[in-house]
């Protein structure tokens, strides 16, 4: 079962990281189900994980707060601009675009509700 664990873990973790350049593919809940998956399967492959600097990031801000940093909006919404400028000039048929821009759009408002910034560190809340 540690073996299964393991790979789910990897294979979430590289579903992460296309994520971070495909948008309507979520990152953090990616890294997230990753390092929860590498914790069950082996606490030194999470220690690893929590080692890296993106992850540990995205980690410790999900988990302080649910916050998505601003620089990480901004790179998810102009990839969004990105790749629906592509669709609109490549794409004729208008509604599987416009399908996409929805989808785009409910994951840019998602994004954009969520804190930017963690309010308090665990040593503020523990004092």
């Amino acid at each position: 079962m540690r073996l299964i664990y393991i790979v789910l873990a990897c294979l979430s973790l590289v579903i992460a990281f296309i994520g971070i350049l495909l948008p309507g593919l979520p990152a953090t809940e990616f890294v997230l189900l990753s390092v929860w998956l590498a914790g069950k399967g082996s606490p030194r492959l999470q220690a690893w994980m929590l080692r890296q600097s993106l992850i540990a990031t995205i980690y410790h801000d999900w988990h302080n707060g649910r916050v998505i940093r601003l620089k990480f909006k901004i790179w998810s919404s102009l990839s969004m601009l990105f790749c629906l400028s592509m669709m609109v000039l490549f794409i004729d048929h208008m509604l599987s675009v416009a399908f996409a821009a929805t989808g785009m759009a409910i994951g840019a408002w998602y994004i954009w509700s969520r804190p930017h910034t963690v309010a308090h560190t665990m040593e503020e809340l523990s004092e």
